[in-house]
């Protein structure tokens, strides 16, 4: 759990009283488990965005009975069809957006982003850290293909209205993960994340925060696609990059008690990362959540779009 996040808040902003809306209006909570269930279906001949699928609405199970305490309790929830981006915005398509609008990061404006030295095993703020050098202007420049990150929730937010899309809701984010039939594996492909000695997500190989091994392949960030599609045709739903949610945090106690959050300064992100492991953070199963302040910036933390 990355409470140490809030360290790299880097500006503080005034409270304001906000028009709160727990996840989004494609979403409803249910007190009870639905009477009926239907497989959910493709309509024919549907127009699909590209570089997006077409995620079926229906009815899933949220968060889990044995994870981390802000998994619980489980909840149902009622999810409207949506598209969503095959893969985490990458490097490229942000660039885009940054030449046709002339927008400057919050990590830009900063000075700095959040980074993990592998050396000294500790969280520092980096000067000079931004969407264009993630690990500092003393390493190389982000990779085309690689999923963007530096980006706070206000740079999710911007990129997606350029793009004409927004941001998931945190339970659209993990019914998308579930492969939109409230599917129970800790994966959205299963309950194992090596198999056959092959690695099937990017995160932490070894004991967090000791040296990585490295058995995956990628000491950071991965080639969006790098691990394949789930059966929904997404990719990257475990692992790589955790990516950012439109809701604010809340309790799943509160959600059952039909309570609104209390005082939150966070947003949600969901996915894990390259820095993920189980014995510290196996954020990458489906239903782990992380919190952190929109206007922080960190080298793995990206988004993705729904519309």
């Amino acid at each position: 759990m990355f409470i140490f996040l809030l360290f790299f808040s880097c500006k503080s902003e005034e409270k304001k009283e906000i028009d709160y809306y727990v996840f989004s209006p494609n979403v409803k909570i249910l007190k009870d488990a639905p009477k009926t269930y239907t497989k959910p279906v493709t309509p024919k001949n549907i127009i699909i965005p590209k570089g997006m699928v077409y995620v079926p609405g229906g009815f899933t199970q949220i968060g889990t009975t044995d994870g981390m305490p802000h998994e619980r309790p489980m909840f149902w929830a009622e999810i409207k069809p949506f598209f969503m981006d095959i893969s985490p915005v990458t490097v490229v398509q942000f660039r885009e957006f940054v030449e046709k609008t002339h927008y400057k990061t919050y990590a830009e404006n900063f000075g700095d982003g959040g980074f993990f030295d592998y050396k000294t095993q500790k969280w520092i703020l980096k000067k000079g850290a931004n969407w264009q050098y993630p690990l500092g202007k003393d390493q190389p420049k982000a990779i085309d293909n690689h999923p963007v990150t530096q980006v706070s929730w206000y740079d999710a937010i911007a990129y997606a209205k350029w793009a004409g899309k927004r941001l998931p809701s945190e339970i659209e984010w993990e019914h998308a993960a579930r492969n939109a039939t409230n599917n129970r594996n800790l994966y959205p492909f299963g309950n194992e994340i090596v198999v056959n000695g092959k690695a099937l997500a990017n995160t932490w190989n070894g004991v967090f925060p000791q040296f990585n091994k490295n058995t995956d392949g990628f000491l950071y960030t991965s080639p969006v696609g790098y691990f394949g599609k789930t059966k929904l045709g997404l990719t990257d739903m475990t692992g790589n990059v955790w990516q950012w949610c439109d809701n604010w945090k809340i309790n799943y106690d509160e959600i059952t008690n039909g309570m609104m959050p209390k005082d939150t300064i966070e947003k949600v992100e969901k996915g894990g990362s390259f820095l993920c492991e189980p014995g510290w953070c196996h954020g990458y199963r489906v239903s782990g959540r992380s919190f952190t302040t929109p206007e922080t910036s960190l080298m793995h933390v990206g988004f993705r779009c729904v519309k």
